[in-house]
Parts: structure tokens; C-alpha cells; sequence
């Protein structure tokens, strides 16, 4: 890719990102190779909408316009991970974020050539308003010297074509609009050459050609000018069968009679002078006689809210982007997004209120919604607008294109702002929007309309706490809430700092003066009464979500009904699949209506690449008031079911991938409900950080098994996530679920389950060092499996009770136990139950010094772990090796064995093997009298298992501290 850099001989300064023409991005370190195909189309497209947020669905259309491909998201995250890391290299001042629903592309105003071409025509028509007219040439010339041929040249996206037509439409009339102003400073004879190219690259154009006879007539070639008019006229009618516009035969006209008008003399031009604007009315109009009064100026908007609280950035943002189509001449929509009672339409109006003075023509205004919440049809919207532009009520056509025909004829030409609130569709806006750019449209909506041409979007969210606090005080006064701060942060809470509850509140609280805060807070405490507390005269809470309940197809109100049981602040995109039992390969489809509709909110992307979705509490409540109307308890049991089987498939499967398989597990019979293999695949990439990730959902699910009866998952669930939390130091976590399934398998009568949570809450307390406590847990779990024949627990337990006896120094008895756990593990076919015995009889060896030994139990561990991928086991082998050398006094070997186990357990993330490896090394570098080296591991070590709640372990490794640096204050001879 050729690419230019400095400045390109205009004075202006390249930008790094030039889609005026060929695509080209240049940094500190010059050209910046983007390859072509689908990473041009995207960037292309973010450099475009620079500083906005571009969809990945718009992302999907630019490159494939008709039919993507099932991993359409997918290769988008590629292509965006791969210019990310094009634009680190290339050393560009910008920067690739995701976004809910997108991504943006983040750079200063001035880092795209469409940016400063923008700017420079901005300038170049303020300048021309002023009248400084050369001035403006120069500005024009400038951002015409930017061009390098057509924008995006060479870019293959026919969606992408469609928006760079539109800045080559940009670039054509700030050359015909440079040609004006230099007739107008009399240079007419110095343009001849220049129009004449021009109307021969584009001989269609009737403002060029008729900017070229003027300059031929000016110049004193008459006959020259009207054989320009001749030439024109016989092209129209030879391709298109159409004469010239009015425009240009009035000015063939002039030039024919020499017209005085058309002398070279400068007008005065005073500043913010318009020329008028012919604006017909359609035929209906003109026949039925019955005029428009053109001094009609609708003025529709409600009353602004005095007391509105929002983010100043945000509304001066919305406001330029509603007069941003004014300078360019084209229609720009302007539509403000958010979930019900965020304050859409409080914004609106305010914003609306301000631009009054921007549209002196007029305001119209229309609640999409209506009455009863029932969408109102374009055409009665139509019919109200056109009376309100004083059509009489018999001149209004009945059909709607009709009546579309007559609305655009009317605002053609007119600066007048139209406001719609509350849109439910596309086809439902797009017969209000006018056909010029001369009026503003700003829309709200709950849904994104995503098929809205040339729109810009702002996502209202809702209040942060201080602005929450702001509008409460407003409405109740300042010192009712400074005098109960806390109470009212409660109270903002519990309602998400949502404006239309914080507005019910504030008006039930001042109607009631002897209320107080306190009061609030405990009267919305109460979740089965919340929305009732949130209603007051014609505001509800509850009226406000039933609009976008009920706009929803049953389906979709069964699927957000099921999300409600979903307990966690996140919710996966495959969950919604798993509580409908839909089998789809793309699960997070079914949520899409739900986010569209802002009932849903995407809060991150997760682990395994897909998004996270949050179900705000009002909503949580709302809809959960409605689930036993709309799903039969069998039904919702079912969802239960399903949600908690894909929870353990998870978990099972990233154990799994852990430990090579199955191993060190007792097996329940708990029902499975697998999600799509892809997104296994890819939580898989990181399996303990997935289980870290989605820890709280975890937790939830061994919950809400206890609580629905599913006794077998429960105790599943709780005892497969012992790899989490033994592995990052959770032991809270650990007793927390156990209780809570000791308790299920103990009201369901589950033996096998009692067993398996039994003998992990043995394995607890030896985590913990409690040696005796876990005895008795481990001698009933182990009666029990025994009655049982089952195989795997018992060789669990019996190698946790080897382990209590060798921690009484009784080895003979632990090494006995151990090799009747090892019997049991090669009977159930578990090697890496095999292995971890194998390492703990070489402690009890390596104790006696027999190295031999110890060395043989120690290789042939490592090896099962290295056959099954186990990296834990692998490490915990290499420990052992590493005391082995310490034991024979080889310290160095053991600091290299022990730094190999450290960095495996930090790739890990295994936290309390990283607490143990630093000790050991720790105690090596004590022995090779390395004070400074010893107490800084002991020092990491410490802050670890103090972390990890191992405070026992803490106080060993600190009494280690004390020792060492005992022994070097310690003075010799």
C-alpha cells in the first residue's frame, strides 16, 4: 500500500487514516499494511464512523451484503484483532475498543482525512456567511486537495459503496459551491478550463454546467455559453428522455436576452442571508385549491423538565449531531436509545427546547407510542403533521405515500425539527423523515433500528449515584437528602439509578413531607412489593415495562420469564438455549430481541468470546411476577433443570481439560445439558480462569439445585468445583457449597452423594491443615463407599486418611493406606488419582532416604501426568524432585527443579502452589546463605497464603522470616 506522509502540499497535515481515495494509513514508522478484503471493509468502515460505535452487525453487512457466513462474528474479531495489532506496530495515535454491540475506532478529530475535509468545509461555509468569500476559497481548495480519487477506491464492499457516494456527493458540492463563490469574486475567465473539465467528467451535473455558462457569458463567449446549454439539453434527452430544470433554462433564458442580472458585479451578501427555496405541494394539494398558509410555524414540543439531570457531554452531543446534516445538505436522524424509564424522551424534549433557535421554521412533535401504548400508523402521524403545517383537513390525501409526498414537499427548503418519541419500528419512522437536509430528526426508541439509514445513536444509561442524588434533591430539596445521605444512596440503588423511578419516588416523597428516606428504603427492601412502592398518580414503573413486555412475541416473553431464574448479575449467551431446551448452533440469537428491545443489557464479552448480558433488577422483578401466567411449573422445573445440567457440563468439562479427564472425581448421574461444542471449546482455552470468571454464576447454580431439589447435581456441582477453589485458595467458598449440598443429599436420602461431600469436606480441613478434624468425615465417607462398592471414593479417602497418619509421623501405617488408595485408583482406572498417591509415597521415602525409591515413585508420576496433560500433577511431582535435592543437600539443582515449578504454577494461575513453591524457595536460598534472595520469597509467600485465608501457612513462612534474619544479625566468633 503507497502511502504519503508530512503534509500533501496544501498545507494540510496528512492524517494517518485517508479514505479519500484509495485506502492508506500511515504512522511514526511510515506505511501501515492493512491487507485487503475484510480488514480494509472494516476499517474503512470504523474510520468513517471515527469516535462512534460501529455494530458488528453493520460490521457483517459491509462485508458480506447478502448472505454471511455462520462465523460472520467471528472473523469481524479477527479481522479487528488483527488491525489492532497493525496499528500497534505501525505506531498510530488510535486505538480499536469493544463496545456493547461493537466496536470503535479511537483517534483525535484530525486523524482521518474525511475529518479534516469535513472541518474545512465547516469553516469554508461560515466564512462565506461572514462574506469573506476568498477566504472561503482557500478552505475549499484545501479540503478538495485531500482527494486522491473516489472514496474507498478499491474497496470491495457494495454496502461500504453506498456510504463513500455519499462523501463523493460531498466532494462535488464543495467544488460547485468553490466555482460560486469564485464567480461571484469575478474570476470567471480564469475558471473556463477548470468547469469545462469538470462538466466533461460529470456532464449530469446542471450546477456545474450552468456555473460554466456563466463564466463563458461573463467572459464575453454568449454564443460559447448557450451551445454549453445545447449540449446539455440533448445529452438529458438522448439518455435520460428529461429537459433541463427549471434553473438552467431560466438561465439559458438570461444569457439569451442578456439578462443584466447576470453582469459580473458582486452582491452585498449579509450574513446568514438564504436564498429562498421553491417548495411545491404535491398535486392534491394544488387541485383541491386549497393552499397551506405559509406563515404557519408549528410550535409541537411539550414543556421541557426544569429538573433535569444528565451528562452534559451527552447532550451537547446529541445536539450536534441533530444539526450536523444542515452544513452538508443531507438528512440526518438522530436516534437516542435506552431501557424503559431511563429518560429517552426527557432528553429529547431537552434537547429539542434548545434548538429552537436552530430551526426558527418550526417544531413538530409525536408520541409514536399513543394512547394505550398502541403504535400510532405513519399515516395518522402524517395527518397531524400536516395539519399542523396548515393543510386543511380537506386537501389531506388518504394514502400514505400520498401524504409522505406532500409532508417532504412541504419541509423542503424549511429549517423545521421533527421529534418522534418513543418509535417502535423502522417502517413506522420512515414516512415522517423529509426528504432534504434543511430539517433536523431526532427519534427515541427502546429498539435500535438498525435499518434506519444515516443514523447516529446515543445509549442513554442510567444515572450515576451523585447525578441519582442531584435529582432526588431537586424534587425533594437538597436537605432532605444531605440530611439521609446513606438512605438515599440505598434507595438509588435498589432501583438502578434509574430516572423514572428516582422521579416516583422524589413526587410520592414530596406530596408526603413527614416521609422520610429511611422509610423509602425499607418500603422498596421489600422485592414482592418494590413495584408497587414505584407508582404515583399516571408514573409506574410497572406501566412503563409492560409497553416493552407486551411488544414482544410470545416467545420471547416465555425466554426473558425463564432468564429471571438465572440468579447471577451475568448471564452467558448460551443460558438462554439451555432454559428453552432450544438446540440452536448460535444461542445467543434468541437473546438479540431481548437487547434490541433494552430489557437486556450486554455488560462484557466472556472468556469464550461470545457476549454477557445483565437483567437489571426492576426488570428481574417485573418479569418474575409474570412467570407463573406464562410458563407451567413443569415447565420452569425443566429450565431449572437444564441451566444447572449446562452449569456442571462446564464445570466437568473444564476439570477435564485440567486433569486430563474424569480423574480424582466421584461420578454422579446428575442430567447434562451441553452447550454448543464451540463455546465449550473456547472456554476451554483457559480452564481454571473460566471457572474463576464464572465463579458467582457457579455458586448460583449450587444454590438453586439445593433449592429446586436436584439433590445429584448439587452435590456434583459443588464437589467438581473443588479444582477452583483448592487450586486458588477458596476454602470459604468450599465449605460454603458442601454445607449447602451435605444438606440436599441428607433431605434427599442420596448415600453416594453424602459420601462424595463427606469426604470432600475431609480433604477440607486437611487443606487447612486441620489434620484430626478431617478424620471423621473421611471414616463415615469411607463406610459408606465401601457399602457401596464404590471404587473411586474409597481410594479418595484413603489417601486422605494416609495423609493424616503421615502428618502424625506414623509412615508405616500412611504407606500401607496409600498403596490400598493406589490398588483402588488402577481398579477404577484413574492414573491421576494413581499418580498424586505415588507422589505422596515418595515424602514418606524420600523421609526415610531412600532416594531410590523416591526417584522411581517420582518418575513414574511424572510421566502419567505429562501422558494426560495434567500440568498441576506435573508440578507437584517436580516439587517433590525439588525436596528430594534438598534432602540430599543439592540446593542448586533443587532451586532450578523449584523455579521450573514456579513458573508452571504462575502460567497456571494456581495461587496456593505458587504459596508453597516460594517458600521451598525460600528455604533453599536460606541454605545457600542468600539472606536477601530468602526473605523476599518468604515475603511473597506470606502476602499469598495470606490471601488465600492460609494463615497458618502465613505464620510457618513468617517464623521463617524470623529465623533467617536472626541468624545474619547474629555476630561471628
Amino acid at each position: 500500500m503507497a502511502v504519503s506522509s508530512g503534509n500533501d502540499g496544501s498545507g494540510v497535515a496528512a492524517a494517518p487514516f485517508r479514505v479519500l481515495g484509495p485506502l492508506e494509513v500511515s504512522g511514526e514508522l511510515g506505511a501501515v499494511s492493512v491487507a485487503p478484503g475484510r480488514q480494509e471493509i472494516v476499517l474503512g468502515a470504523l474510520v468513517l464512523e471515527l469516535n462512534r460505535v460501529v455494530e458488528t452487525t453493520r460490521l457483517v453487512d459491509v462485508i458480506w451484503a447478502h448472505d454471511p457466513p455462520k462465523t460472520a462474528r467471528a472473523q469481524v474479531q479477527i479481522c479487528i484483532s488483527r488491525l489492532r495489532k497493525a496499528l500497534s506496530n505501525g505506531g498510530i495515535d488510535a486505538t480499536i475498543e469493544t463496545r456493547a454491540g461493537g466496536y470503535i475506532l479511537r483517534a483525535p478529530a484530525d486523524a482521518t482525512d474525511v475529518g479534516t475535509f469535513r472541518r474545512l468545509v465547516t469553516e469554508a461555509h461560515a466564512l462565506a456567511r461572514d462574506g469573506m468569500k476568498m477566504p472561503a476559497v482557500d478552505a475549499l481548495r484545501s479540503a478538495l486537495s485531500l482527494w486522491r480519487g473516489r472514496c474507498l477506491a478499491g474497496v470491495p464492499s457494495e454496502v461500504l459503496a453506498g456510504t463513500a457516494a455519499q462523501w463523493d456527493e460531498s466532494r462535488l458540492e464543495a467544488v460547485e459551491t468553490c466555482m460560486r463563490l469564485l464567480l461571484e469574486l469575478g474570476r470567471h475567465e480564469h475558471l473556463i478550463g477548470e468547469l469545462m473539465q469538470l462538466v466533461a467528467d460529470h456532464p449530469l451535473r446542471e450546477r456545474l454546467r450552468g456555473h460554466l455558462m456563466v463564466a463563458l457569458y461573463r467572459s464575453g463567449r454568449q454564443a460559447e455559453a448557450l451551445d454549453a446549454y445545447h449540449q446539455g439539453r440533448a445529452m438529458l434527452t438522448e439518455e435520460l428522455g428529461l429537459d433541463p430544470g427549471r434553473e438552467l433554462r431560466d438561465l439559458a433564458q438570461a444569457i439569451l436576452t442578456d439578462d443584466a442580472d447576470l453582469a459580473p458585479v458582486e452582491p452585498a451578501e449579509p450574513a446568514g442571508q438564504r436564498s429562498p427555496v421553491a417548495t411545491p405541494l404535491s398535486e392534491a394539494v394544488q387541485e383541491s385549491g386549497a393552499d397551506p398558509d405559509p406563515a404557519v410555524t408549528p410550535r409541537q414540543l411539550p414543556a421541557d423538565i426544569g429538573d433535569l439531570v444528565a451528562d452534559d457531554t451527552i447532550v451537547s452531543a446529541v445536539c450536534d449531531a441533530v444539526t450536523e446534516g444542515q452544513e452538508k445538505g443531507q438528512l440526518n436522524v438522530v436516534l437516542v436509545l435506552g431501557r424503559p424509564g431511563v429518560g429517552k424522551s426527557t432528553l429529547a424534549r431537552h434537547v429539542a427546547h434548545r434548538l429552537t433557535t436552530e430551526y426558527p421554521d418550526g417544531q413538530l412533535y409525536c408520541d409514536l407510542r399513543g394512547p394505550g401504548g398502541q403504535p400510532v400508523a405513519p399515516a395518522q402521524a402524517l395527518g397531524r403533521f400536516l395539519r399542523a403545517l396548515g393543510v386543511p383537513g380537506q386537501a389531506i390525501p388518504d394514502a400514505l405515500d400520498e401524504r409522505a409526498e406532500m409532508y417532504r414537499s412541504l419541509l423542503a427548503g424549511r429549517r423545521i425539527l421533527v421529534l418522534l418519541d418513543d418509535a417502535v419500528s423502522e417502517s413506522q419512522v420512515m414516512p415522517l423523515l423529509p426528504g432534504t437536509g434543511s430539517s433536523g430528526v431526532l427519534v427515541t426508541s427502546r429498539c435500535r433500528l438498525t435499518a434506519l439509514p444515516g443514523t447516529r445513536r446515543f445509549d442513554l444509561e442510567p444515572l450515576r449515584p451523585e447525578q441519582a442524588m442531584q435529582l432526588l434533591g431537586r424534587i425533594i430539596g437538597e436537605h432532605r437528602v444531605e440530611s439521609e445521605r446513606e438512605a438515599a444512596r440505598v434507595v438509588i440503588r435498589l432501583v438502578g439509578g434509574l430516572p423514572l423511578a428516582l422521579r416516583i419516588i422524589g413526587a410520592r416523597l414530596a406530596a408526603r413531607p413527614h416521609w422520610s428516606l429511611t422509610s423509602m428504603r425499607h418500603r422498596l427492601e421489600n422485592e414482592h412489593r418494590r413495584l408497587d412502592e414505584l407508582a404515583h398518580g399516571e408514573l409506574s414503573i410497572r406501566a412503563s415495562l409492560s409497553l416493552s413486555y407486551d411488544g414482544l412475541t410470545a416467545a420471547d416473553r416465555r425466554l426473558l420469564c425463564l432468564l429471571s431464574l438465572a440468579e447471577g448479575t451475568e448471564i452467558p449467551s448460551w443460558l438462554g438455549a439451555a432454559l428453552t431446551g432450544d438446540r440452536t448452533p448460535h444461542p445467543a440469537d434468541l437473546l438479540e430481541p431481548l437487547i434490541d428491545r433494552r430489557l437486556l443489557d450486554i455488560t462484557a464479552m466472556d472468556q469464550g468470546g461470545g457476549f454477557r448480558c445483565g437483567l437489571s433488577q426492576i426488570v428481574r422483578m417485573f418479569v418474575h411476577e409474570r412467570l407463573p401466567a406464562e410458563i407451567p411449573e413443569a415447565e420452569r422445573a425443566g429450565a431449572v433443570r437444564r441451566m444447572v445440567g449446562g452449569w456442571m457440563a462446564l464445570a466437568e468439562a473444564a476439570h477435564k481439560e485440567l486433569h486430563g479427564g474424569a480423574y480424582t472425581l466421584v461420578a454422579g448421574r446428575g442430567g447434562r445439558w451441553h452447550p454448543p461444542e464451540d463455546h465449550v471449546q473456547r472456554c476451554l482455552r483457559d480452564p481454571l480462569g473460566w471457572l474463576e470468571s464464572e465463579q458467582t454464576n457457579l455458586l448460583n447454580a449450587v444454590e438453586l439445585a439445593a433449592r429446586s431439589g436436584l439433590d445429584e447435581l448439587c452435590w456434583e456441582l459443588a464437589t467438581t468445583l473443588v479444582t477452583l477453589f483448592e487450586a486458588r485458595g477458596h476454602p470459604e467458598l468450599w465449605e460454603r457449597t458442601h454445607q449447602i449440598a451435605l444438606t440436599a443429599v441428607q433431605e434427599a436420602g442420596n448415600e453416594r452423594g453424602r459420601a462424595a461431600v463427606l469426604g470432600s469436606l475431609g480433604t477440607l480441613h486437611l487443606f487447612r491443615g486441620e489434620h484430626e478434624a478431617a478424620r471423621p468425615y473421611l471414616s463415615t465417607a469411607l463406610e459408606i463407599f465401601e457399602r457401596l462398592g464404590e471404587l473411586s471414593g474409597q481410594a479418595l479417602c484413603l489417601r486422605d486418611l494416609a495423609r493424616i497418619e503421615r502428618h502424625h509421623g506414623e509412615d508405616d501405617r500412611a504407606l500401607a493406606l496409600y498403596e490400598s488408595a493406589e490398588r483402588n485408583f488402577v481398579r477404577a482406572q484413574d492414573v491421576i488419582g494413581r499418580a498424586y498417591v505415588l507422589g505422596e509415597m515418595a515424602h514418606i521415602t524420600m523421609r526415610r532416604a531412600d532416594f531410590v525409591r523416591t526417584r522411581s515413585y517420582l518418575d513414574e508420576a511424572l510421566g502419567i501426568c505429562r501422558s494426560a496433560g495434567f500440568d498441576r500433577g506435573q508440578a507437584l511431582a517436580l516439587r517433590r524432585l525439588g525436596h528430594m535435592l534438598m534432602y540430599q543437600q543439592r540446593y542448586e539443582s533443587a532451586e532450578r527443579t523449584l523455579l521450573e515449578v514456579l513458573a508452571m504454577v504462575g502460567a497456571s494461575g494456581d495461587l496456593v502452589g505458587e504459596g508453597y513453591v516460594l517458600h521451598d524457595l525460600g528455604r533453599v536460598n536460606a541454605h545457600l546463605r542468600r539472606v536477601e534472595q530468602a526473605v523476599r520469597y518468604y515475603s511473597r509467600s506470606a502476602r499469598i497464603r495470606e490471601r488465600i485465608l492460609d494463615h497458618s501457612g502465613a505464620a510457618a513462612v513468617r517464623a521463617d522470616i524470623v529465623a533467617i534474619l536472626g541468624r545474619a544479625m547474629t555476630p561471628v566468633g
